[in-house]
């Protein structure tokens, strides 16, 4: 049977977003199936998958805002940014609390990145660390970012933890390396956990033990119950209920007109009986087109 649907794994320590994509696969018998958003083997924290008809909204789920916590090391630079790097160079922390939260300031709103050579932006496709792996360094365009929120949670000597709620395409080892050039020591992440992934309740992730443990003693039933419904993935859209006619032209392919839409913007579609169609846009003409719908089979 089919597995359609999205689970919130929380991720472990030192294991990659495919290598736990591809054990939670194999444990739900899924023929199909992607996560949302990669995170580094040593990030833990929300990892969403997607499964069967519910693969069709993962860039509905890329492009949402994210939430971190993360650890720096100040006064330690590396070549990726991160712990797993080589040091490239050291300096002295001659920073007081005060001048960090200085520099938390300056960086909230829209602030400008450059990607990192280790990551998986491609260029004439082929991602930018493979070629940092051959120790090739490219010129990289720039790009805006959003920092929604960006807090000092602790600061002792050359530690400092933050909070960060931010858009898509966020570089966080990025932030924490500007962060410290900002404050003239440099810096790298020392531990990351992603807490959020909008529209997401984080108290409906559920570890890889946990799930693994629930396969091992045979308790298919509850391991299904953390499994979220395809339009969770887009529970942040408008809901709109079509008519039994206007539910058969839309699945042809054709806008349909319906009451109480919403001026513009995307919306989820449901049948009369409230069965989950897809996704439309609102067009100028007050009708609502189809846009990304599932199999109702």
């Amino acid at each position: 049977m089919p597995i359609d649907g999205i689970l919130l794994l929380d991720k472990p320590l030192g294991l990659t977003s495919n290598s736990a994509l591809q054990r939670v696969k194999r444990l739900f018998y899924a023929k199909k199936a992607g996560h949302t958003g990669s995170l580094d083997p040593l990030a833990t924290g929300m990892l969403p998958i997607c499964f069967g008809e519910a693969t069709k909204f993962s860039q509905v789920l890329l492009e949402s805002d994210k939430c971190y916590e993360m650890s720096a090391k100040l006064g330690v630079k590396t070549l990726t940014g991160d712990a797993e790097g080589d040091i490239i160079s050291t300096k002295p922390v001659n920073v007081t609390r005060a001048d960090i939260e200085k520099i938390v300031m300056a960086f909230r709103g829209e602030i400008t990145q450059i990607p990192p050579m280790y990551s998986a932006v491609k260029i004439n496709g082929q991602p930018l660390y493979e070629l940092a792996r051959q120790g090739i360094e490219i010129e990289r365009a720039s790009r805006n970012v959003q920092i929604y929120d960006l807090r000092l949670i602790d600061f002792q000597g050359d530690s400092a933890s933050f909070s960060v709620r931010c858009s898509k395409g966020t570089y966080i080892r990025t932030l924490i390396e500007d962060m410290g050039e900002a404050l003239g020591c440099g810096a790298h992440v020392s531990a990351l956990h992603r807490s959020f992934v909008s529209p997401f309740d984080t108290a409906r992730s559920v570890s890889l033990d946990a799930l693994e443990d629930l396969d091992r003693t045979g308790n298919r039933a509850e391991l299904m119950s953390h499994l979220l419904p395809t339009e969770a993935a887009v529970s942040g859209f408008p809901a709109v209920h079509l008519s039994q006619s206007a539910t058969f032209y839309l699945r042809t392919g054709q806008p349909v007109s319906t009451p109480q839409l919403p001026l513009e913007g995307f919306v989820r579609l449901f049948s009369d009986e409230g069965r989950f169609l897809g996704v439309g846009e609102v067009l100028e003409d007050r009708r609502v087109a189809p846009r990304r719908l599932v199999n109702t089979a």
